[in-house]
């Protein structure tokens, strides 16, 4: 892991839009030290796509981090709100040298982000985003007029995106006399989602599809599922799927209104792929309930934790040569379908699995019984150093004692908010969230220490 980056986070470069560093003037910078990154000796002309969200502050990010590329003589490929898996896809297929997203996932509209993607289709290298920052420090320098960068829309993106998720399905199966609830979260996925499932056979009923600008994540999509739970009841549908903003994570109901985590559909989509496979092992995070790791141990599939970030769990499948890995927010990697993670063709496996087996999610995930688990946010300062708070330290222990071996404390900053994020892990769910809470509440006071 390289030395501690001043602008990128988890996903990439966050923050509230109008403060620094998610400015028109910064992102302007951003760009050319971009594409002076991205620049090598000889003659060779990069060329980076550019999608995004549907946050109101896209158009201005995109104009200025369009022209901060083309001032460093590099072409620019315009494809307009795309899911960010879309923009993966889209730059490994179309040879590109870089893919760049604008969005921030899950966050409400008034923040938004700029992330990147390998000509692979993966999220950038530490080393790459370094050499970033190192360029954000060197001085303000225009290309001379006869190398500065085009720009160009691609007007089918979506369809192109479109054949690709459906591609990822079997060819033997269909969505036929099924109903599914699909929440677009007023996201990137709004025009996408609902196609894609839809031309597979599907009854599609679409909600969270109709983007304002402004409400983006506004009490729909996966991180609201109840919003999903409610619909899939209305419906009398099959099956409700939930994706986020940017439509790289999925949660997904069955015809209760039971939601699905992202452990438990990782779960299905691994003991689905061992019934033709061997799976040679999971990857997940701290945050990945206990119980996936123990049942996957008996089922004599190695398990490893990487830090939480979809791009850490990616790291740790390439340094391990595994397929499979994901996060219980509902990002799931299938490396067999895509580079990075992608809700629309994670929802698909785990609709292809049911399908094949003729079983419901509570079948497929009968023997699978999750810890309770209770995650709360602690408010605090951008620079919280939470192991320098001592009495924080002190309640932990005391957690870790009553628990006394029966359960787990995880705590950890989060990458892309000014949060605190408190986890416990107990035998019952009261005992886990009154835990949890005891803590943020400490970690909310000023330090004893």
């Amino acid at each position: 892991m390289s030395a501690k980056r001043k602008y990128f986070g988890t996903d990439g470069v966050r923050g509230t839009v109008g403060k620094a560093p998610i400015t028109p003037e910064f992102v302007l910078r951003l760009g050319q030290a971009t594409g002076r990154a991205l620049s090598r000796d000889g003659d060779h002309r990069p060329t980076v796509l550019i999608g995004k969200d549907t946050r109101i502050s896209g158009y201005m990010l995109e104009a200025a981090l369009e022209a901060g590329l083309s001032s460093a003589g590099v072409d620019v490929v315009l494809c307009g709100p795309l899911p960010t898996p879309g923009v993966a896809y889209l730059t490994r297929t179309l040879r590109l040298d870089a893919g760049i997203v604008i969005s921030a996932s899950h966050n409400p509209y008034p923040d938004n982000g700029i992330k990147f993607f390998s000509a692979r289709g993966t999220k950038l290298a530490d080393e790459v985003e370094a050499r970033i920052e190192s360029e954000l420090e060197r001085p303000w320098q225009c290309v001379d007029s006869k190398r500065l960068g085009k720009a160009r829309r691609l007007d089918d993106a979506a369809g192109r995106y479109i054949e690709f998720c459906k591609r990822t399905f079997s060819n033997e199966a269909d969505l036929k006399g099924l109903k599914i609830v699909v929440d677009s979260a007023h996201g990137a996925a709004y025009h996408v989602a609902p196609p894609v499932f839809h031309e597979l056979g599907a009854e599609v009923i679409s909600i969270g599809a109709s983007p304002n600008g402004m409400n983006i994540n506004d009490g729909v999509g996966a991180v609201h599922a109840d919003h999903l739970a409610r619909a899939v009841r209305e419906h009398q549908a099959h099956f409700g799927i939930a994706l986020d903003g940017d439509a790289d994570r999925v949660l997904i109901a069955d015809d209760t209104g039971r939601v699905y985590n992202g452990d438990e559909l990782l779960y299905i989509v691994v003991r689905d792929r061992m019934r033709r496979e061997r799976v040679k092992g999971v990857a997940g995070t701290l945050m990945t309930n206990y119980s996936l790791e123990r049942k996957l141990r008996e089922l004599n599939v190695p398990f490893a934790r990487a830090r939480v970030g979809d791009r850490y769990v990616l790291e740790l499948l390439e340094e391990k040569g595994w397929l499979y890995g994901g996060e219980g927010s509902g990002h799931l990697l299938c490396l067999d379908c895509h580079t990075t993670g992608d809700g629309i063709v994670s929802a698909l496996q785990v609709l292809a699995a049911a399908q094949r087996q003729q079983k419901s999610l509570a079948e497929l995930t009968s023997e699978l019984v999750l810890m309770p688990q209770a995650l709360v946010n602690a408010d605090v300062d951008r620079d919280f150093e939470w192991t320098m708070h001592a009495d924080l330290m002190a309640a932990v222990s005391d957690v870790e004692r009553e628990l006394n071996g029966s359960g787990r404390v995880l705590i950890r900053p989060s990458g892309t908010e000014p949060v605190l994020r408190v986890m416990v892990e107990a035998s019952e769910a009261i005992i886990a969230e009154a835990m949890a809470h005891r803590l943020a509440e400490v970690a909310r006071q000023p330090t004893g220490h």
